[in-house]
């Protein structure tokens, strides 16, 4: 895999590294056959592991479907307007990773931020002429904080349930090194904005920007509403499949409210069969417009579940890969293998978190990389007298934040098809993910808020 995104960069998600992974499960099974497994036993594997991405796939398709809406029903091109007129380009990344992770904090969600916020935020870059592989970093920075450090999250709540811990207890664990690593990373987003060239055209390519807007939708504060009813959705726990669709229908229903010249446009005529079919593409094929201004084209023309596809295949390629490779029993000798490395408090979290990236790696699921380091270390921490939230920070230290830095994993496929930047592009520039586990990795070997067991239950009350 390492040699065909070596070839292909960036393209290499567009197929390249689903053959890749195709060909690693062929030769994996191999083995397993040469070892006395039948087909039948690998096969089974690869099914029973690729039932976990059913719904995750139901919400790249989902996710496709709403951003065609939101740019038909003006929500994109609205927040894009009132976004070029209040943002500055020099305080456009470090706002950038602040908005987004105050968003995912209220709502525990790094996904829902990426497609609301986020979709609107790479734009906004467009407008301003900035870097969008930058403002893909900031937002998954931004996300990946809030969604951290929000008792809401999944993952939040997952990491102490396997644990031990408990959950609040472990919010102010993590929050030793999660505000350091995102001060440092909003400082960095800082020093880059306030050193990035602005070019003379600028401005005028902002008000040509502005201006094409404008004149192809009706801007208002109302159409903003589908977008806030999702976060509402997402706040309120309601499953994520039924939200965005219900949403991305809702937002059609704008479209035919409010946007009908820009839907007309889109339908190519009034007729009711015609604006029917328009809803329809822009569901599964995604929203196209043609304007003078082509940066305005090639921003709001996309979205659809068949811009999805790709990465559809992505993620079932990952999960036969997967399937295959814990049949044969790869991934419990790696495991084995790094017992062996443990000699101390800091190479035990060092060994966790190499665990949690190396599950990320192969199985391409973020909770896959808490679940089986976290239930393969815990009897570990016991021994060394280690509390509880020591194991449950590590995993979301390394499980939760690599995620999205791993193309096939389903988080990196998800951010790299809804902010449409690869994960090969943005990686460098997400700070929060890359600095917390360093910061985390420097605490444990300076023994660094490191708590003992006798020291969590010093501070029990008595009964």
């Amino acid at each position: 895999m390492g040699v065909v995104i070596g070839i292909f960069g960036s393209d290499a998600l567009m197929g390249a590294t689903q053959v890749a992974m195709m060909m690693i499960g062929f030769l994996a099974a191999l083995v397993g056959l040469k070892n006395g497994l039948s087909w039948a036993q690998i096969e089974q594997s690869i099914i029973h592991s690729s039932t976990k991405i059913v719904g995750p796939i139901l919400i790249f398709l989902s996710i496709g479907a709403l951003i065609g809406s939101f740019m038909l029903s003006g929500a994109v091109p609205s927040l894009l307007y009132y976004g070029l007129n209040i943002l500055s380009p020099t305080y456009f990344y470090p706002l950038t990773c602040l908005i987004c992770a105050l968003v995912a904090t209220c709502i525990g969600s790094s996904w829902t931020t990426a497609a609301t916020i986020g979709v609107a935020l790479i734009g906004v870059s467009y407008g301003f002429n900035l870097s969008p592989e930058i403002t893909a970093g900031a937002i998954i920075s931004g996300a990946y904080f809030g969604d951290k450090m929000s008792p809401l999250s999944e993952t939040t709540n997952l990491a102490p349930a396997i644990a031990g811990s408990e959950l609040f207890e472990h919010i102010r664990h993590m929050a030793w090194v999660s505000i350091p690593s995102f001060i440092l990373a909003v400082m960095g987003f800082l020093i880059i904005g306030l050193n990035a060239p602005i070019s003379a055209g600028s401005q005028a390519g902002i008000v040509a920007f502005v201006q094409t807007l404008d004149q192809h939708f009706v801007i208002s504060p109302i159409n903003l509403i589908p977008m806030a009813l999702l976060l509402w959705l997402a706040l309120k726990r309601v499953p994520a499949f039924v939200a965005i669709m219900g949403v991305s229908l809702l937002a059609c229903v704008f479209s035919l409210i409010f946007q009908y010249d820009a839907l007309l446009t889109f339908a190519g005529d009034s007729k009711v069969s015609h604006v029917i079919k328009a809803f329809w593409l822009v569901l599964f094929d995604g929203f196209n417009i043609s304007t003078q201004n082509a940066d305005v084209d090639l921003l709001l023309s996309r979205g659809g579940m068949a811009s999805m596809v790709s990465m559809v295949w992505l993620v079932i390629a990952s999960m036969m890969m997967t399937g295959v490779l814990e049949k044969i029993g790869y991934i419990a000798v790696l495991m084995r293998l790094m017992l062996k490395a443990v000699h101390s408090t800091g190479s035990l979290i060092a060994s966790t978190m190499a665990t949690c990236l190396g599950v990320n790696i192969v199985t391409g699921d973020q909770y896959m990389s808490l679940v089986l380091p976290g239930h393969m270390w815990k009897s570990e921490y016991n021994k060394r007298q280690l509390a509880n939230v020591n194991l449950s920070r590590t995993l979301e230290d390394a499980g939760t934040l690599s995620s999205p830095l791993i193309p096939w994993n389903a988080c990196g496929v998800y951010m790299a098809g809804t902010l449409a930047v690869t994960t090969v592009a943005y990686l460098p520039y997400c700070f929060f993910n890359l600095m917390n586990p360093l910061i985390a990795l420097i605490f444990a070997f300076l023994n660094i808020k490191i708590i003992q067991l006798n020291a969590v239950n010093s501070s029990l009350p008595e009964t």
